[in-house]
């Protein structure tokens, strides 16, 4: 049985048979498409209703000058030149950009074009494999899970995460060029598989596996190994290329950016640990999407029997699909597609503080969703009467996977029920608590958020951003005293950093210490000297002491740099008229 099926695969691949079919298999395909497009959307359309959440989106789009204004030249040029977020993907940008122009900073209709990325993307999973192998059935398992799946809801979801649902598109289709181009090679086929890979590059860095994924489907499906392997790896050594160079710019894109994290923080030791607990995480997700985060924090110092365990479950599963390369050729294409995949977001390179992240499963899951089908159908040649026990099966997995998105996709409708959700579901989450102070905040409830404050500078008492964010929201409530402890403890913490050296000013200053204000905002202004804010605000505290030469001085310098900053210009008219008015009281 097992060789009947190796020789229907083998036979099947770019063939005639692929081009003409018969008219009821043509019918049958149209409607597994016209089911898995309906069915991604209806899963997906609440987000119509959902907002921009306060994690990336404002600075990708909601709080960002350049994608806002739709396409401009300007627009198009700072999208090529750009490496916010310690990224390089145009691509992206100009997507949002577009986006922009055509419906406005509208966050619904922004969000359905990442459902329609992510369902044409599922449309080719279906097609791209379809051709491959010949098989509908097994191919629509696969792709109505990489559609549906809750552990895919965040690239979906997520504004910010365009860069998944279109690089994957993009990734499909260059295997998609590359079937035609292994059907009739050719220098312009090859040009087009070279392009469209380009243009995933340009949408996000992660696809730089590609190549490698590319000599795994030459080994099945395709099975090419027999035109030789020199020739094999001559035809990725272009694309080897571009991978290399695209992950060098990304990673010094990172490294200005300070989201590497530097070996002192996190050793090597605690990474390759996290590295192989994830791997086996992922796929625990993906059996059982339930508790489902969009932070899970790096954890340190875990038991050492983990990541030996996560080691050995991983080294044992690659060896079994290695001596069972030739009876089930498919386990060994699936399993190190899902490995290989993970290789530039698993975290031996620490970008951000993130164990793991289920965005970064969107594409490594399409090779395990290879191996449930294509090892169900095995079973189902050795076992022919467990035909309709498997296919109710299926029917349900997708069916329970549908209903869990849906309510994975709620979550997201705005920041306060996500972050909620994350940290109802995860533990020492700093980030989260942090995040929903903010929402807390924005929302008018200062008490909880200045609570979500406290929570996390308590998980972590070193971040930062939770004591700033404290501090406005103790001044908010008109506690100066409380707010000017945590301030200083950020100007301690970045000592070398002129935001919250103005920040510390600001506070000093409300607090009516106007001498120690004007030090913060000198600190700030030898960090920054176009500082038009703190120039202004020294100014303000100047006048205070009655030093209004300096403080007309300052004011003017702010008024040079920003002559738009809301209420320079009165200050500046307060001082001169102040300082007219002792002048001429002094004449008297």
């Amino acid at each position: 049985m097992a060789r009947a099926v190796r020789s229907r695969e083998k036979a099947r691949p770019i063939t005639k048979a692929d081009t003409v079919e018969r008219p009821a298999a043509r019918r049958r395909q149209l409607w597994v498409c016209a089911a898995l497009f309906l069915a991604t959307f209806a899963v997906y359309a609440q987000v119509a209703r959902h907002e921009f959440v306060l994690l990336d989106d404002l600075d990708y789009i909601a709080g960002n000058e350049h994608v806002r204004a739709g396409l401009t030249w300007d627009g198009l040029v700072w999208a090529f030149q750009s490496t916010q977020a310690g990224n390089w993907f145009p691509l992206t940008w100009i997507s949002h950009i577009v986006d922009c122009q055509v419906f406005g900073v509208d966050s619904g209709k922004l969000h359905l074009m990442n459902v329609l990325y992510h369902a044409l993307a599922a449309l080719l999973v279906f097609a791209v494999f379809r051709r491959m192998t010949g098989a509908v059935w097994r191919s629509a398992f696969v792709a109505f899970l990489f559609a549906l799946h809750p552990l895919h809801t965040e690239s979906v979801a997520w504004m910010a995460e365009r860069k998944d649902v279109l690089s994957a598109l993009l990734w499909f289709l260059t295997i998609w060029a590359y079937l035609a181009y292994v059907k009739r090679p050719g220098w312009g086929r090859y040009a087009a598989v070279l392009g469209v890979f380009v243009l995933a590059l340009m949408a996000k860095s992660m696809v730089v596996t590609l190549p490698i994924a590319l000599l795994l489907l030459d080994y099945w499906p395709l099975r090419r190994m027999d035109i030789g392997r020199g020739r094999i790896l001559l035809e990725k050594a272009p694309m080897l290329a571009l991978s290399l160079g695209t992950g060098a710019v990304t990673y010094m894109a990172q490294q200005r950016s300070e989201y590497v994290m530097p070996l002192a923080l996190i050793p090597l030791s605690e990474r390759v640990g996290n590295a192989l607990v994830s791997v086996v995480a992922y796929i625990g997700d993906m059996l059982w999407p339930v508790r489902l985060a969009v932070f899970y924090p790096f954890r340190f110092h875990v038991p050492l029997w983990q990541p030996l365990a996560a080691g050995a479950a991983v080294l044992g599963v690659s060896i079994l699909a290695v001596r069972g390369a030739r009876r089930r050729p498919y386990l060994a294409m699936g399993w190190f597609w899902y490995l290989v995949t993970l290789v530039p977001v698993i975290g031996l390179v620490q970008v951000g503080s993130q164990a793991r992240a289920d965005r970064y499963t969107y594409i490594p899951m399409a090779g395990l969703t290879v191996v449930l089908a294509w090892g169900a159908a095995e079973l189902v040649e050795k076992r022919p009467r467990l035909r309709t026990a498997v296919a109710a099966l299926a029917v349900v997995v997708c069916l329970a996977c549908a209903t869990l998105t849906w309510r994975q996709v709620g979550y997201w409708q705005d920041t306060t029920t996500l972050f909620e959700r994350t940290l109802s579901v995860t533990s020492g989450n700093y980030l989260g608590y942090n995040i929903l102070g903010l929402a807390y905040r924005n929302e008018g409830r200062l008490n909880e958020a200045i609570a979500s404050y406290r929570e996390a500078i308590k998980i972590n008492p070193g971040f930062e951003d939770a004591h700033a964010n404290l501090g406005q929201a103790l001044l908010e409530e008109g506690r100066s005293g409380e707010s000017l402890t945590e301030v200083a403890i950020v100007a301690g913490m970045k000592p070398d950093d002129e935001e919250a050296q103005y920040n510390l000013g600001t506070a000093l200053a409300g607090d009516g210490r106007f001498e120690d204000a004007i030090v913060a905002f000198r600190a700030a202004l030898r960090l920054k000297p176009d500082y038009a804010k703190a120039h202004a605000n020294l100014g303000s505290a100047l006048a205070s002491l009655g030093q209004l030469d300096e403080a007309i001085a300052e004011f003017t310098k702010a008024l040079r740099i920003d002559p738009g900053l809301e209420g320079l210009r009165d200050n500046l008219d307060a001082a001169l008229d102040l300082r007219q008015q002792q002048s001429a009281a002094k004449g008297r």
